[in-house]
């Protein structure tokens, strides 16, 4: 069995760079894939981004507007099953709940308000539901019960230093969070924590870690949750590999990965014990019994063997990286046994009437079966009975109202049918052979638009006769244009072109010259010698919005003498105006 975690940053992005969210989900090739950074909507999710064939998905997205977070995070967990509503498979789950404090299940129930909800868990007793409703409110976690195991997908809240509201949010849900875990592993369940928690709990896990590094509050509690400290949890890329300096996510404008200068927040955690039925358990653990290997899935970084850096004023050219800014990291397991057979979690996608583009009824289907099986019964009956033309279209109105009359197009097809999915249906006129073909077109916003299915089967009065007229009318009407204006149209288009080389030419100099007045006003680094690049302040202050040179070169370490030289300048500002 295997787990992939992966921030995606962004589902849209991802399923876009790999062509179809299947083809994504395939490059895993893993039983169970929990993405985090979805940056989904509840009004956005459609089939195409949350259902793939073989799959079973839960989401968790954003519910709150504060701060501009409207598709700011969000969770994803996707189960690759064989059968599509009852299976004993373990990747299959026998529950799933969204959110960590089990309020946003109760509040979908009707007639409960949020201030009548009580706190499901021991300890949470002074946080009120609304505080609580709130932690959930971002979608960063699902929680799937898979038999065997508990398996938490997380996406870690951000805070920068000085920023003391989000410091406080991120300490009350890892508070919550734990007090979760506690809560299972007194059931003796077996518990998985994957996702990116935005942590890098030792200095080893960072590569610019400082002296003070370690100290950070939320290192301190990652570390104190882990088996060597005297906690429960099994850091398991670190069990399998101690001593290597291996990162995870990557800044993602500076060019870092060419040098591998980032840091490890996206992590797999285990506890509790193994599942062999033995009497002596002390000695046996789930990691040393059933995990095979866990690693970081290198091929999916921005950065390939052989990329070589380019520069942003340098030869006018940039090179854009397609992915995440992180890499997944994914875990195998061993002797994992199948459960008791179960059905799919409520809260599986398919079961979801929000998700637009997906059946949920055999009702939503009905109009569509109708439309298509009128269609089949026009085609075999004209086909049948050998109608003309003439006589079909004699059956047929396309008018908006009673007294309009049919229209054919240039190429004398007639449009006779607006289906109930928006295709219209055009009957090819001619020889017998030609009777009842259908072709789609797209539907036309004008008088001669179908409206009901009741003006199908009403009798055009005078078709032919307006039929006749317009052809001819058109005809005699394009080959007198055609035989007066053909001299007039060669000269004039002879004008146009050399009219379009010459401003064409004009523009394509004047852009060169602003290209090279900019190229003129870069400083260049001092380590390399080289252009820099241009960057814009977002840090509030004095500087908001002040313009900035920097190294164009990625980000590394300071004795690489490849990387980032530390070069800035700042620009020269205008002078302001005179009071």
């Amino acid at each position: 069995m295997k787990i992939v975690t992966y921030n995606v940053n962004g589902l849209k992005q991802r399923i876009l760079q790999y062509g179809s969210l299947l083809k994504l989900l395939s490059s895993f090739d893993a039983d169970i894939i929990c993405f985090q950074e979805t940056k989904l909507s509840r009004e956005e999710l459609t089939a195409d981004l949350v259902m793939a064939d073989g799959y079973e998905s839960f989401f968790s997205c954003t519910r709150t507007f504060d701060r501009g977070r409207r598709g700011y995070s969000g969770v994803a967990t996707f189960c690759r099953v064989k059968s599509a509503f009852t299976s004993n498979e373990v990747a299959l789950p026998l529950a799933a709940k969204e959110g960590i404090t089990g309020l946003l299940e109760n509040c979908r129930e009707s007639g409960i308000r949020k201030d009548e909800l009580p706190a499901k868990l021991e300890g949470l007793e002074g946080i009120g539901n609304d505080e609580l409703l709130k932690v959930d409110a971002e979608g960063r976690c699902i929680i799937t019960d898979h038999g065997h195991f508990v398996l938490f997908n997380v996406y870690g809240p951000r805070a920068d230093s000085d920023d003391t509201e989000r410091i406080q949010f991120k300490l009350t849900f890892f508070n919550i969070l734990q007090k979760r875990w506690e809560a299972l592993l007194s059931q003796e369940r077996r518990i998985f924590v994957v996702g990116d928690l935005n942590i890098a709990p030792s200095a080893i896990d960072r590569c610019d870690a400082g002296p003070d590094f370690e100290k950070n509050e939320f290192r301190s509690w990652f570390r104190s949750m882990l088996v060597e400290c005297g906690g429960r949890f099994y850091d398991v890329f670190r069990v399998k590999h101690p001593n290597r300096e291996a990162y995870t996510c990557w800044p993602q404008h500076n060019g870092a990965e060419l040098f591998n200068y980032g840091s490890r927040i996206d992590h797999i955690l285990c506890a509790g014990s193994c599942l062999h039925e033995k009497n002596n358990q002390n000695t046996h653990d789930f990691v040393t019994c059933h995990v095979e290997e866990c690693d970081i899935m290198t091929q999916f970084k921005r950065w390939k063997p052989g990329y070589k850096p380019r520069h942003r004023w340098k030869g006018g050219e940039s090179m854009k990286l397609e992915g995440s800014d992180h890499a997944p990291v994914f875990v195998s397991l061993r002797e994992i046994p199948d459960v008791s057979q179960h059905n799919t979690p409520s809260l599986s996608a398919r079961y979801d009437p929000r998700v637009r583009g997906c059946q949920q009824t055999i009702v939503i289907m009905v109009p569509y079966a109708v439309s298509a099986l009128m269609k089949r019964q026009v085609a075999d009956h004209f086909k049948t009975e050998g109608e003309t033309s003439s006589f079909v279209a004699e059956k047929v109105s396309f008018s908006s109202n009673a007294e309009s009359e049919p229209r054919p197009t240039v190429d004398g097809h007639l449009s006779c049918l607006n289906d109930k999915a928006g295709d219209r249906i055009e009957l090819m006129p001619g020889s017998k052979s030609n009777l009842g073909i259908l072709t789609k077109k797209r539907p036309r916003e004008n008088q001669w638009s179908q409206l009901s299915l009741t003006t199908f089967f009403q009798k055009s009065s005078n078709y032919g006769e307006t039929v006749s007229i317009a052809m001819e009318r058109d005809y005699c009407e394009q080959s007198e244009l055609s035989s007066s204006d053909q001299s007039k149209t060669h000269g004039d288009s002879n004008n146009r072109d050399s009219s379009f080389k010459e401003k064409n030419s004009v523009a394509l100099m004047e852009w060169q010259r602003i290209q090279q007045l900019m190229q003129d006003s870069i400083p260049l680094c001092k380590g390399h010698r080289e252009p820099c690049v241009a960057r814009v302040s977002k840090k509030a202050g004095p500087n908001l919005g002040r313009r900035f040179y920097v190294c164009a070169r990625g980000e590394g370490p300071s004795s690489n003498p490849e990387a980032n030289c530390g070069y800035f300048k700042w620009a020269s500002s205008k002078s302001k105006n005179k009071q």
